[in-house]
């Protein structure tokens, strides 16, 4: 079915697109540019044939033979990947000016919806506004503190249902339950309150994050053939599918917005984030001398929402399953964790200072499985060299995170998942070090990392610390699946299910001792 839809398309479009092509030959090769190596392209669709399922992956195989500063055709579209740590600081850091607007995604300028989420705003004084918004008021240090108590319960939460499953000698989908954790978390901190026994209970959520996750990381033909790709996009019904994800969310946070209204919190502490978002709107605030209203608050929900839910989950998730894969690494964050804690029941977070070997398990983690192993693609707004490149306006530029992570010139043992790699060393993931780009860098950078590895940090030790885990029956650590799955997050996609064991006293007591 896919290939007669293909076939039909290029039946009909086809001549147009040769036309156009012997047009634009010229901007292609202009010998008087020296532009990046990369394969050769075919008329047309150019490198789009190389991507495969895993683009990061295909990427990385192309980049080992043309260098990490690379250049392929994706349709119409031509695109810059960076492989390199190097290559990154230039692109993220040195050329940041030049590179920090976004292309328009998965056609999302023909939605009907006049919002977009932060992450996707083309580069302006507009954005510049909500970035200092976001940095200052919304995901500060001081407010990420204060809504430390949410993260504590909610963490609490989680460990007290594992806990019955232990009881039960039940198997966990620890997916799931990362999931759910980072959405109660999510939701009580931006709304005030988690959804469950709603009509937006936690399996509608889920869904809904991960159905605007696979649109906005799916393949769209307008994303590549921006002028006319739209009408292949409706013709196959991505359109219709990205509209239907949208309207789902804009139903969500229209409910949101509306149970808020009308509400007046005397107390600064219990605002939530959409609280202030609607003081602001009260007080006419203008952002770039445009009045701040409905949509922006829409707008900063998408972002709060589809990152804040997705991101930290996935970590914890990619983390729990190479320490069930290493179990002597797990062994070893346990016995820490336990050692530094003594007999307390839960970990709380001013614990975790001392979790020093959690934090390179953590590192070596996002190392090998990057939230984002493809950086959203930025689009340059001016010309600048790139090691000696040139490289154009309207430049797209992909930074390969997963493949700098796995990179044999920057690691020793590149595959093998070794947290020690980390020690005495002052690589870290807040985006000052480009061999470790988790949260990206520069103006993109992602402005809450401090909220979500909190989350990370103390669901992580108190899972290590509450209980032992061990593999359901029958099943060894080779066989423990670390296939990826396709989106622009890339998640396990087999779910990871282990059995937790609540530790005897006397095991507790030797660890206390050491």
């Amino acid at each position: 079915m896919a290939l007669h839809i293909l076939f039909t398309w290029l039946a009909l479009f086809l001549p147009p697109l040769l036309l156009l092509r012997l047009l634009s030959v010229k901007r292609f090769t202009d010998k008087r540019k020296n532009l990046p190596p990369g394969p050769p392209p075919l008329p047309i669709i150019g490198n789009l044939h190389q991507l495969g399922h895993l683009p990061h992956q295909s990427l990385w195989k192309l980049s080992r033979q043309y260098g990490p500063v690379m250049l392929v055709h994706l349709g119409g579209i031509p695109t810059v990947v960076v492989s390199s740590p190097a290559a990154a600081r230039e692109v993220l850091k040195t050329h940041d000016l030049n590179c920090c607007s976004r292309p328009r995604l998965v056609g999302t300028g023909r939605l009907s919806y006049d919002y977009l989420d932060i992450a996707f705003v083309e580069y302006g004084d507009y954005w510049r506004e909500l970035r200092k918004l976001c940095v200052l008021e919304l995901f500060s240090a001081k407010r990420a503190q204060s809504f430390r108590f949410v993260r504590e319960e909610e963490v609490g939460s989680m460990i007290d249902s594992i806990a019955k499953s232990a009881e039960s000698g039940t198997p966990v989908n620890m997916s799931e339950k990362f999931m759910a954790l980072t959405a109660n978390v999510t939701c009580r901190v931006a709304f005030g309150k988690v959804f469950q026994g709603t009509e937006f209970d936690n399996g509608r959520l889920m869904h809904m994050i991960h159905e605007a996750l696979a649109m906005l990381g799916s393949f769209s033909v307008s994303d590549f053939f921006p002028r006319f790709g739209w009408i292949m996009d409706r013709f196959t019904g991505l359109h219709s599918r990205l509209e239907q994800s949208f309207h789902n969310l804009d139903t969500f946070y229209q409910q949101v917005i509306d149970e808020h209204r009308g509400v007046n919190k005397s107390n600064e502490e219990e605002e939530d984030i959409v609280d202030l978002l609607l003081k602001m709107e009260r007080d006419q605030t203008e952002l770039a001398g445009v009045r701040f209203k409905e949509d922006n608050i829409k707008a900063i929900l998408m972002d709060i929402f589809l990152a804040g839910v997705d991101t930290a989950a996935l970590i914890m998730d990619w983390t729990m399953a190479e320490l069930a894969k290493n179990p002597k690494v797990m062994r070893k964050a346990r016995e820490e964790i336990r050692s530094c804690i003594g007999n307390k029941k839960q970990v709380v977070e001013d614990d975790l200072h001392e979790l020093k070997y959690l934090k390179l398990v953590l590192k070596e983690a996002m190392r090998l499985h990057p939230p984002s192993v493809l950086l959203i693609p930025r689009e340059t707004m001016g010309h600048f060299k790139l090691f000696g490149y040139d490289v154009d306006p309207k430049t797209r530029v992909q930074v390969n995170v997963w493949g700098m992570g796995r990179d044999p010139g920057l690691w020793e043992g590149p595959e093998e998942f070794v947290p020690e790699r980390f020690e005495d060393s002052p690589i870290d993931y807040k985006g000052n070090h480009f061999e470790l780009l988790a949260f990206g860098a520069g103006r993109r950078g992602c402005p809450a990392i401090s909220m979500g590895m909190g989350v990370v940090e103390l669901a992580l030790a108190n899972v290590l610390h509450s209980f032992d885990w061990e593999l359901p029956e029958g099943m060894k650590e080779g066989d423990v699946s670390m296939e990826e799955g396709a989106g622009l997050t890339v998640f396990k996609k087999v779910p990871l299910t282990l059995l937790p064991v609540k530790p005897s006293q006397e095991t507790n007591a030797c660890q206390n001792r050491a």
